[in-house]
């Protein structure tokens, strides 16, 4: 029995979460890595208050980013490795919807938990209270940003030899806009200015990759399968 697009879709995203909580080691690297970075860097440089509030956003979205790119590897590679790819292709659904799906479980599972953590972080970084909202607005929207973007990377480089060190020399350059809008929001409202014109960025260029990501990353594993 055939299923819609749309039954597909969650289907996709229902075993990628599944399979994603059966390795735990993967679902926590990133937010171990994540946590780790944030934490000790307050503790390595023994700042003063004041610079360190001064130097938080940068490093929120540095280490969140970094975090980010450690599981976009892993986006397809297993699937292609293990045949459930070429499988995938053959199963009369649309390609970019599996993609999608992916795509999606991938922020769910990685993305958002940088996003639940984030006041934790924020507290060691010695960022206010009153910033959190923005902070973990913007995280969601650049977590997801990246995730499309790693999917097209992720698509380009699933055939390639140590394709992560290639993968994150196409996605970081792409990244740079999510790390300086999204620092410079999590910076506006930690001083209490306007933080309306960066987060309308972030969620242009969240809607932006949204649309097309999907079809450029299908392109690229369509290449690769056949």
């Amino acid at each position: 029995m055939s299923v819609g697009a749309w039954e597909a879709f969650f289907l996709v995203i229902l075993r990628e979460m599944r399979l994603s909580f059966r390795r735990p080691e993967q679902l926590l690297q990133p937010l171990v890595f994540f946590l780790i970075v944030t934490t000790l860097f307050p503790l390595g440089l023994n700042l003063q208050l004041s610079l360190l509030r001064d130097m938080a956003p940068g490093v929120l979205w540095v280490a969140a980013l970094l975090s980010s790119l450690l599981s976009l590897d892993s986006l397809f590679k297993g699937d292609a490795d293990d045949g459930t790819l070429e499988q995938l292709t053959l199963s009369g659904q649309s390609l970019t919807v599996i993609v999608a799906a992916k795509t999606v479980a991938h922020w769910l599972v990685t993305g958002i938990a940088l996003v639940v953590v984030s006041p934790v972080v924020g507290t060691a970084l010695g960022i206010p209270t009153s910033a959190f909202a923005t902070m973990m607005l913007s995280l969601a929207l650049g977590t997801l940003t990246l995730s499309w973007l790693g999917a097209i990377g992720a698509g380009l480089t699933i055939g390639v030899r140590r394709g992560n060190v290639l993968l994150s020399l196409i996605v970081l350059p792409l990244a740079m806009p999510l790390l300086i809008f999204g620092a410079g929001a999590t910076d506006r409202a930690m001083s209490g200015t306007s933080v309306a014109g960066a987060l309308y960025f972030l969620a242009a260029l969240c809607v932006f990759t949204c649309t097309l990501a999907p079809f450029a990353a299908t392109a690229a594993l369509r290449i690769t399968v056949e």
